[in-house]
């Protein structure tokens, strides 16, 4: 129990310097991968593992937003607005949780991810595109930030993976516009979970700094390797990652089925 309360510290930047460069590359959090690493190399429990990988977000997405702010790539309206729909999702998703069958969502929004994941070689925004803002603009955002929020909540899923296709597909934002703009919207989210789950004990906060510390240090630089990538590329990379994502789910519905 002692060897899972105090993982090895060069694991654990190891870890951090993965997710902090994902999250500042795709413009996610990283739980997506940090998740299952924890729960697999380190013997996290996986609500565990769950909360301290939002806890660990919280110094890569501030790092990586900066990063994105500073080369003028983040829509700050766009991202209060996500933001403030996410928040409440996040409560309805988690009021919902013991109340609503999740194996229909499940399946509903790996489909989406599977969409999504093909159109991303087809459809590729333009990089100086930007997010025309309008009144129902402004309340489709909110209504995607709580439609985000509840499904994290639900099925444990990362915001940014919804939120950047989203942002390109339907908003009309460049990719790296998508990407700054979750990374910001993450922020919130990751104060708020980490104070529920440290009132929870479900957060491991030596880990989390550690990972965190160490994400923080390459996410600015996931964010300038993201501005010499191609948008064509960068939506390639992006859907293998959805890819990846849609694996993770397969594999925990079935272990789930098992157990």
């Amino acid at each position: 129990m002692a060897q899972l309360q105090r993982p090895n510290v060069l694991i654990l930047l190891l870890l951090g310097c993965l997710t902090g460069l994902l999250s500042g590359l795709f413009g996610i959090g990283g739980g997506i991968v940090l998740v299952p690493l924890l729960v697999m190399f380190l013997g996290f429990e996986q609500r565990l593992a769950a909360g301290t990988s939002v806890a660990a977000i919280l110094p890569a997405a501030i790092a990586g937003s900066i990063g994105y702010a500073v080369q003028g790539n983040v829509d700050w309206l766009a991202a209060v607005l996500l933001a403030a729909g996410v928040v409440v999702g996040a409560q309805i998703g988690s009021y919902l949780l013991a109340r609503v069958p999740t194996a229909f969502l499940r399946w509903l929004f790996m489909s989406f991810l599977l969409v999504v994941a093909v159109s991303l070689w087809f459809v590729v925004p333009q990089r100086d595109a930007a997010i025309s803002m309008t009144v129902f603009m402004g309340i489709m955002l909110v209504l995607v930030g709580v439609v985000t929020g509840v499904l994290s909540g639900l099925l444990g899923v990362g915001g940014g993976v919804i939120v950047v296709p989203v942002l390109m597909f339907f908003f009309g934002a460049s990719d790296l516009i998508a990407k700054g703009t979750s990374l910001v919207m993450l922020i919130p989210g990751s104060i708020s979970g980490t104070i529920g789950n440290t009132r929870r004990k479900n957060v491991d906060l030596r880990t989390a700094a550690i990972v965190g510390i160490a994400a923080a240090a390459l996410s600015p630089v996931g964010s300038i390797v993201a501005t010499h990538i191609t948008p064509f590329w960068s939506n390639v990379a992006f859907s293998l990652l959805l890819v990846f994502v849609l694996v993770q789910m397969l594999l925990k519905m079935r272990s789930s089925k098992r157990d």
